[in-house]
């Protein structure tokens, strides 16, 4: 099929259009600006086109023959930048997109929402109609595009599935797990609060196989889907595995989590005016206070999701990747 992947350059949608490609597809990816060696997307097949989801060209001009779209892209922990900004992206550009994608006479609509709507989960796992707790305008937004999706499936203009993705991680991101491997790699750990937090992983294989999956005519139509490993672990817990995954022993030293709380929304307010990223921010801080735990079992009924590869051996993988790339 010739399928189109937004945010196509990214981590997550790099991966899948990898994938895709392997499988025999015809994809294009579509992204605001290059990505990490976009080259070896290029090189693989894809055809690569640098523009936003909000303009009507660039997305009319990705869409020609396009039997399913993967709506991947996001606005997400911008700088600088209002916050009405998050809902000319992420709710505006997924209406924008689905109405070119009907245009076009596509099919199949597989929106990436997060696990991030449930916001912190009081009784874990969460499932999917568990209690809707966005906590900023990312979470918000996201949330708020998901009924526009579902929408369109129930108009019959094109089928939907929603997918809500855990904590993403693996092999070819610089970002999402660096600084844990970085401090472990040093061989001290801050941790602040008791370290019990649940938190809930998802190798970045894992998560492709739920879009291919989702990808299926029936599958999962008009549906939304918590998407993770198959097992939520304490944050310790994580930090002590990524230790065994770089064969380090690692110190965790425990401190009271408040005075990081305060930290975190001070540097925030101090950092955007001058389009700075803060060494600290709400978001981050969150990882030490905030549960993730999710209950995976509609997706395993419904799309035939089982997740194959488990943490440790999803550390072990990422620690080779991050040493090979001069990361740690």
């Amino acid at each position: 099929m010739k399928i189109l992947v937004t945010g196509g350059t990214g981590f997550t949608g790099k991966a899948l259009t990898l994938r895709l490609l392997r499988d025999g597809h015809e994809v294009v990816a579509l992204d605001y600006k290059e990505g990490i060696r976009t080259d070896e997307l290029r090189q693989a097949g894809a055809r690569v086109v640098i523009g936003t989801v909000t303009d009507p060209k660039a997305v009319e001009a990705c869409l020609d023959g396009v039997e399913v779209v993967h709506h991947l892209a996001a606005a997400f922990r911008e700088l600088n930048v209002p916050n009405r900004y998050y809902d000319e992206v992420n709710v505006g550009g997924t209406r924008l997109l689905l109405d070119a994608a009907v245009k076009a006479g596509a099919k199949r609509f597989v929106y990436c929402s997060t696990c991030g709507v449930h916001g912190n989960v009081e009784n874990p796992p969460c499932p999917e109609d568990g209690p809707i707790r966005p906590a900023d305008y990312y979470q918000r937004t996201k949330y708020e595009a998901e009924p526009v999706v579902l929408r369109y499936h129930a108009e019959g203009k094109i089928a939907g599935v929603i997918l809500r993705p855990a904590a993403i991680y693996g092999p070819g991101d610089p970002e999402r797990f660096q600084m844990i491997f970085r401090r472990v790699a040093r061989g001290a750990f801050p941790m602040f609060g008791n370290g019990k937090t649940l938190y809930h992983p998802l190798y970045i294989d894992n998560l492709v196989d739920a879009f291919l999956l989702a990808m299926e005519p029936g599958k999962g139509d008009g549906q939304a889907y918590l998407i993770a490993d198959r097992d939520y672990l304490t944050i310790e817990e994580l930090v002590r595995k990524t230790a065994h995954a770089l064969e380090r022993d690692v110190v965790v030293r425990h401190w009271p989590v408040w005075p990081l709380v305060a930290a975190g929304h001070v540097c925030e307010k101090v950092c955007k005016p001058f389009g700075i990223a803060p060494p600290i921010f709400p978001r981050r801080v969150d990882w030490y206070r905030q549960n993730r735990a999710f209950d995976i079992a509609k997706a395993c009924r419904d799309l035939g999701y089982d997740p194959a590869v488990g943490i440790d051996e999803g550390l072990r993988r990422t620690a080779a990747w991050y040493r090979d790339n001069g990361y740690i």
